[in-house]
């Protein structure tokens, strides 16, 4: 029998033929479970590094493509935009009382602002700012940084920078209002420049919120518009215009409380659950190879 008619033997010549092998080694390396167990068509080039794109079910994060349902998703209550890792440093959900103590803040300014029940002294008011809005939020970033959430961090630790700032205008002992004397002018365009750059701050904010939650989109929705409008309010001294911001500052406060109150009921605790609202993010749809 010739050895062509055997088929052990025309494998073994096979083998014998001297092929390069193909190189893979630009190709990112995934665990086990993630190999797909089909094997590249031989009329398909080896992909790029580029194909390596997020899709309905999978995501990129350091270069490595991962299954979403395995991660942390987007949450306001977490303060964490994204889909990312789950934290290396288990503790509490410093998020939770950041929030609280932004929304608590912002609903007695924003109160003010409106000119809600006739209040002009804002002394009450400053006291809750200062310590819950201002170094309990501060800390609540410090913790959030600790635990890997770098945006809930830079969020809170600043907006906790803010309320002590903004505390700090109303303190007769800091001597900040008291420098300015009769000129209202001057100091309403100070005042109008403080709050343009939070403004700036809160829409940068608002860009890395977009593919996260509608209640944290619409908390810095209204957050940054409430500081645009009473920028332009304090700068032209114009009533209606400082109190259409205290209205939106007192409608993301709102949103704070949902995000706070999300991150905290369970049903386990409480009947009550609110939903979190996730927003639908589009993808390219592109194979990703092994």
């Amino acid at each position: 029998m010739s050895s062509a008619a055997n088929p052990r033997e025309a494998v073994v010549l096979d083998a014998s033929l001297d092929v390069p092998e193909a190189s893979y080694e630009h190709l990112t390396p995934l665990s086990a479970n993630n190999i797909p167990s089909r094997s590249l068509s031989p009329a398909m080039s080896p992909p790029s590094r580029g194909t390596l794109l997020s899709d309905t079910e999978h995501t990129v994060i350091d270069n490595e493509r991962v299954l979403r349902g395995d991660l942390q998703k987007p949450s306001a209550a977490d303060f964490n935009p994204g889909y990312s890792k789950w934290p290396v440093h288990q503790m509490g959900n410093a998020a939770s009382i950041g929030l609280a103590g932004f929304a608590l803040s912002a609903f007695l300014v924003g109160l003010y602002l409106a000119k809600a029940g006739g209040i002009t002294v804002l002394n009450v008011i400053i006291a809750p700012a200062l310590f819950y809005g201002g170094v309990v939020q501060f800390l609540a970033g410090v913790l959030e940084m600790i635990k890997g959430n770098t945006f809930a961090g830079t969020a809170f630790v600043s907006f906790g920078a803010f309320w002590l700032s903004f505390g700090a205008l109303m303190v007769d002992s800091f001597g900040i209002l008291a420098a300015y004397g009769d000129d209202t002018e001057q100091y309403g365009n100070a005042l109008g420049f403080f709050l343009l750059g939070w403004g700036i701050f809160s829409f940068l904010l608002l860009m890395l919120v977009l593919k996260s939650t509608w209640p944290f989109i619409g908390l810095f929705v209204t957050l940054t518009m409430g500081f645009f409008m009473l920028a332009a309010g304090f700068m032209t001294n114009t009533f209606r215009v400082i109190r259409g911001g205290g209205i939106l500052i007192l409608i993301s406060a709102l949103f704070g409380w949902y995000s706070n109150f999300s991150g905290v009921s369970t049903r386990q605790n409480t009947y009550l659950v609110f939903p979190t609202g996730a927003v639908p993010v589009s993808h390219r749809k592109v194979p990703i190879y092994a």
